[in-house]
């Protein structure tokens, strides 16, 4: 019998972070899931300014996938004229035909949030996102008016949502309002912050999620909402 292939994430990283960073942050987790996943990273289309952490003549700017005003963003902003999402929806849709085919999204805050937006538009028959499920840690739903569409009716794909109880940056009541937004969201919750945990109890949380998607698997029918 052939072996079972591993799935392949479209991963999309967090604000100030790029493609780069997200790979070397991912470690523990890309070790985790050897032989089960991969992880295939992408950068934002946005540049941002380089900040007093950032090598102002690196090559690796840090960046991000919208705007809550001019070049800044805060995830509890309800900003009246968010900037840049169509241009990340696009350079999401170009990455998934271009290097797809993936099975799957995994988002990490602004990315997890980004990646809960395509989910809906995939739930609602979007051609441009053929993905069957997303993981999305430190995830939150966009205040902005005009982004509200995208939570206005549940959305219908398979999520598991990583939520850090003393996640200072994405306190956990806004990760789990958004999970609250899927039909039938499992809820993965750690002890600790602002970071893609891969401890034993989260390892193992990963690979029952993704065992449903895995080809040839079938996917295991879910009677709700579920906590782990």
């Amino acid at each position: 019998m052939a072996e079972t292939r591993p799935l392949r994430l479209l991963a999309l990283h967090g604000y100030r972070q790029s493609a780069r960073r997200l790979r070397q942050r991912t470690g523990a987790l890309r070790k985790a899931l050897r032989g089960r996943a991969e992880l295939v990273a992408i950068d934002a289309p946005h540049r941002l300014p380089a900040g007093a952490e950032d090598d102002p003549d690196g090559d690796d700017p840090p960046r991000g996938w919208w705007f809550s005003g001019p070049g800044t963003f805060e995830a509890g902003e309800a900003a009246a004229a968010p900037a840049g999402l169509e241009e990340s929806l696009s350079t999401v849709a170009a990455a998934l035909a271009e290097h797809g085919p993936f099975d799957g999204l995994l988002g990490f805050s602004q990315g997890a949030a980004l990646a809960a937006m395509v989910c809906a538009l995939r739930a609602r028959g979007d051609p441009r996102f053929p993905v069957a499920f997303a993981v999305l840690v430190a995830a939150f739903a966009s205040r902005a008016p005009a982004h509200g569409h995208f939570y206005r009716d549940p959305i219908a794909l398979p999520t598991l949502h990583v939520v850090g109880d003393t996640d200072a940056v994405i306190a956990a009541p806004l990760s789990r309002e958004l999970a609250q937004c899927f039909v039938e969201p499992v809820v993965l919750t750690h002890p600790g912050g602002h970071f893609i945990p891969a401890a034993p109890a989260q390892k193992k949380a990963y690979l029952e999620f993704l065992e449903r998607f895995c080809p040839g698997q079938g996917q295991a029918e879910r009677p709700g909402a579920e906590e782990v």
